[in-house]
């Protein structure tokens, strides 16, 4: 059958499927068949039950024995959305939290290895300090300028450096810090250094800023010469050389002069001095034993008395009768170098003379009383 429609055939010919059915006994027989439309998609439905949909209109509450003694549990769904909003800002300040509290600790820890590396710093500095520096004990006749003068430092260096004021005074005993190690400090002070293994004439020189031929000639060795462990070797050292070339001059003096008196010329030696002489009797006498350049004692016209001064005491008539004054330097036969005149004696003595002998009582009484010839 073709398109279109009959009045045999309502449908339209895409609705409509001939099938020709063939029988044994030639017989023809037409069947139709008829397509209905496809059916659309059908809407999707929600199955609630009865407990959901009563949910929100039923409100279950605990029995009134056990009221209290738990946590109420809320089953409504607005409520449940409330408390999930709630965790969920609470769980986000919660980590907010956390994250400040870590960046604290990080920042503690960090500030306390600061101060523990600033710690460790200090304290090595402070080993390094020890290292450099050392304590010099004073000894009978030190000033703070011999003491800078020994270490080749300037005095008010050391005085900033020990924190002591313009009239401190320092004792005997007191240890003075001293920029070097205590190893060169030792030394410096007696003057003597012991030699350690590995040490040589140069490497020794070089510690106390000396000529390695000074070392060597100071000690009458080569410069070649290996040097034992152990050995002592003298310093060189500028305040020993100059003690040396005074002592040196002074034992000079003493035998020029006591040769000179030997030949009865000892007046001549002395006579080229002033325009005065005199002769006088000449007493020696010295000081008590713990006395210092810091514990002088007071002589006449308030003068300051302290061992190793060249000071004679004077009779009276000496000083009105012959015109001696306070301060008047002479010179006295027997004796080399020159005298002031800083004392004064009892009025009761004529033409008499003490001489200081500092603390020296055995050289005191080797000269006790003698005529001598007083020139001035």
């Amino acid at each position: 059958m073709t398109g279109g429609t009959t009045e045999c055939n309502p449908y339209s010919s895409r609705l409509i499927k001939a099938k020709e059915v063939v029988y044994d006994i030639d017989k023809r027989k037409l069947i139709v068949t008829k397509t209905l439309p496809v059916p659309g998609k059908k809407p999707k439905m929600k199955v609630v039950s009865v407990a959901d949909m009563i949910e929100k209109y039923v409100k279950v509450e605990d029995s009134m024995r056990y009221r209290g003694s738990h946590d109420i549990v809320i089953k409504t769904t607005e409520k449940k959305e409330k408390l999930t909003r709630e965790e969920e800002l609470k769980r986000q300040r919660q980590k907010v939290i956390e994250k400040i509290e870590a960046l604290k600790k990080a920042q503690e820890e960090k500030q306390l290895e600061e101060l523990r590396l600033a710690e460790e710093k200090r304290k090595k500095a402070e080993e390094e300090k020890k290292k450099n520096q050392g304590y010099y004990t004073i000894v009978k006749g030190d000033t703070l300028s011999t003491i800078a003068a020994k270490y080749g430092m300037k005095t008010k260096d050391l005085r900033a450096l020990n924190q002591l004021d313009k009239d401190a005074k320092i004792r005997i005993g007191k240890k003075l810090l001293i920029p070097f190690s205590q190893e060169i400090i030792d030394a410096i002070a007696s003057g003597e250094y012991k030699v350690q293994s590995d040490d040589t004439l140069i490497s020794i020189a070089r510690k106390f800023n000396l000529s390695p031929k000074e070392v060597a000639k100071f000690n009458d060795l080569k410069s070649t010469a290996v040097l034992r462990v152990g050995k002592t070797i003298q310093l060189p050292l500028p305040y020993r050389i100059k003690a040396l070339k005074a002592k040196k001059k002074a034992e000079a003096a003493e035998k020029k002069l006591a040769k000179a008196l030997k030949k009865g010329k000892g007046s001549k030696l002395i006579r080229g001095f002033g325009k005065h002489k005199l002769r006088v009797t000449a007493t020696a006498y010295s000081s008590h034993r713990g006395q210092t350049d810091k514990t002088p004692f007071l002589a006449a016209w308030n003068n300051r008395i302290r061992p190793g001064m060249k000071i004679i005491a004077v009779s009276r008539d000496l000083l009105t009768k012959y015109g001696l004054r306070n301060g008047s330097k002479v010179r006295i036969g027997g004796l080399p170098g020159i005298y002031r005149v800083r004392d004064k004696m009892n009025k009761r003595y004529r033409k008499r003379i003490d001489i200081y002998m500092g603390v020296n009582r055995r050289k005191a009484l080797r000269w006790g009383r003698r005529s001598v010839i007083l020139y001035w």
